[in-house]
Formats: structure tokens, C-alpha cells, sequence
């Protein structure tokens, strides 16, 4: 039985199998790779002062920011290292390519944010156990640099591809950065103010919580593409319906998988029934159009069927030598 597994038509393959990468993706990782590696200079260049005007002025605040910092030192370099992967070709081993290597640091972004925003909480609870002296004024020095480096790191990013996994993580970890630097500088000025302390580690459990709440969802969505879940923007059987009403000679669609690679680029799997007559390729040409047209699905590898499925006899030959019940279902 026929299959076609090429974007644009059945020609041959080289050694290290076809490309799922385009020019503007291209073009949109080249400049995320910058942005990512300046994001992450600037990060790692500051982490160092705030610790140590942490442990000079005893604020929290500043610790916790600082905490931020040194893992966000650590992702941002990941994530840089997950877009140069990410520009390597395919392999024989890897035919894929390396594209997936940045929704595994975007999962592993969250679960290290995750890390650092429970030990904030329990740092701070001892600190609410037992308060001590804080010095307000280096504090609010430091805070106010942090938050300028970090504001700059911010729309250094900001300007990245917002649909990729990675560079929203990277963002996540600088926002974090930001919220705790806003926060070292609000304790600062209440301590001044006032002289009371609490307000410090009050504010870094609360900067830890809406940072959870992100981070979670960053996971959940990670977790997704690496399941190889269908993405929220599409409907599997919605589609396999769209095809089998509008491509001429799809009788039935079967057998559909849909997934995305690194959560932007979506791919599909399927077998097509045609009716009797109709040109295989012809048909499964126009599939593929419809897929990337209507559905933003880049690439589909389509089995074209006539009569039975090959699969479901496979299917029921196996169920049978075994003794069980042959698996029905339209689609698997």
C-alpha cells in the first residue's frame, strides 16, 4: 500500500530525511537565540550583586530575588542551548531534528521555578518566625538596579515568538525576576518608612505564589507537546470530518494523529479511503493542502486505502491468534 510522506509531493529523501523546518522559523529562532543569550548576561552579570547585597543589607526580599536569578542564569543558558540544538539537521538516529529539545527546557523551566518559589516560602517563614533586622536604605538601592536589569531583559524578550514554549519560559523567568525585584523595592520603602521587617518576607511569598500559577501552566503545557497531545487550537475529528467533506474521493478518514513537534509546527498522521477510481496521489496531494491551509498543520504523512484498511486486518489477525475481542474504533 502506497504512503507519501513528503510536504510537497513523493520525490526521494537523502540520508538525513526531510526538513520540518521553514525559513521564517528559521529567521524567528535565529533572533530568539540572541535575545535569549542577552537576557541571560544580563541576568547572570546582576545575580552576583543582588546576592551580595542580600547578605549585606539581611533582606529576603533580595535573597529571593537573587534565588530567581541564579536559576533564571541557568535556564535562560538552556534555553540559548535548546535553540542552537534546535538548529542542528536531522539525523538518521534523530530524523526529527532537535526541535523538541526546547519544550523539554521549557518543562524543565517550570519545575525549577516550581523548586525556588517553595524554598522562598519556607525561607520566609522562618524569617515571620523569627524577624531580623533588615537595612532598608542598600536594600532599596539594590532593588531599583535589579529592576531596571530586569525591565531591559524583559523587552529584550518580549519582542521573541510568544507561541514558542521556550522563549515563553525564558520570559516567565524574567518576569519572575521583575515581580521580585518590584517587591524588594515595596519592602524597602515600607521598612524605611516604618521599621517593620515582615513586610519582607511577606512580599517574597507573595511574588512566589503568582509566580507558581504561570510556572504551572507553562508545565501542563510542555507536558502536552511531549505526550504528543493534540494542540488546543485543533479538533482531530473535526478535521478528519472537514477532509472527508470537502477533498473529492475521501470516502473515510481513519487511523488520525495529530501532534505538534515543538508546540508551534503541528503534524498529522492519517489513513485516507478513497472511492474506487480516484487517483491516489491526486487525492493525497489535496490533502495535505487542506491540512496546511485550513488546519496549520505543516506536515502529514497520508496513507492512501482502497476497500479494507490493512491495519484493521492486521488488527483482527492478532486479536484472533490471541483469543480476544478485535479492537474497533474509528479512530486510534
Amino acid at each position: 500500500m502506497a504512503h507519501s510522506h513528503d510536504d510537497h509531493g513523493s520525490h526521494g529523501h537523502g540520508s538525513q530525511g526531510h526538513s520540518h523546518s521553514h525559513g521564517a522559523g528559521h529567521v524567528h529562532g535565529s533572533t530568539d537565540k540572541k535575545r535569549v543569550l542577552i537576557a541571560a548576561c544580563l541576568t547572570a552579570g546582576f545575580m552576583v550583586a543582588e546576592a551580595l547585597g542580600g547578605l549585606l543589607t539581611g533582606s529576603l526580599a533580595l535573597l529571593a530575588d537573587a534565588g530567581h536569578m541564579l536559576a533564571d542564569s541557568i535556564a535562560l543558558g538552556l534555553a540559548w542551548y535548546a535553540f542552537h540544538l534546535a538548529g542542528r539537521p536531522a539525523t538518521v538516529r534523530l530524523t526529527y531534528g532537535f526541535g523538541r529539545v526546547k519544550t523539554l527546557v521549557a518543562y524543565t523551566n517550570g519545575i525549577a521555578i516550581f523548586a525556588i518559589a517553595l524554598w522562598i516560602v519556607y525561607e520566609a517563614w522562618g524569617r515571620l518566625m523569627t524577624p531580623a533586622p533588615v537595612l532598608g536604605g542598600p536594600m532599596l538601592v539594590v532593588a531599583i538596579v535589579g529592576l531596571l536589569v530586569n525591565i531591559g531583559s524583559f523587552f529584550v524578550l518580549h519582542g521573541g515568538d510568544r507561541d514558542n514554549l521556550n522563549m515563553r519560559g525564558a520570559i516567565l523567568h524574567v518576569l519572575g525576576d521583575l515581580l521580585g525585584s518590584a517587591a524588594a523595592i515595596v519592602a524597602a520603602l515600607v521598612i524605611l518608612a516604618t521599621g517593620w521587617t515582615p513586610i519582607d518576607p511577606i512580599l517574597s511569598v507573595l511574588v512566589s505564589l503568582l509566580i507558581l500559577s504561570t510556572a504551572w501552566s507553562l508545565m501542563r503545557e510542555a507536558a502536552h507537546v511531549l505526550l504528543e497531545g493534540v494542540p488546543a487550537s485543533l479538533d482531530r475529528d473535526l478535521i478528519a470530518k472537514d477532509l472527508e467533506g470537502t477533498v473529492k474521493g475521501v470516502r473515510e478518514v481513519h487511523h488520525m494523529h495529530v501532534w505538534s513537534l515543538d508546540g508551534s509546527a503541528n503534524m498529522a498522521t492519517l489513513h485516507a479511503c478513497l472511492n474506487d477510481g480516484v487517483d491516489a496521489h491526486t487525492a493525497v496531494s489535496a490533502i495535505k493542502k487542506r491540512l496546511a491551509a485550513e488546519h496549520g498543520i505543516s506536515h502529514a504523512t497520508v496513507e492512501p486505502e482502497f476497500g479494507h484498511c490493512a491495519d484493521d486486518e492486521h488488527d483482527h489477525d492478532h486479536d484472533h491468534a490471541h483469543g480476544t475481542a478485535p479492537h474497533h474504533g474509528h479512530y486510534h
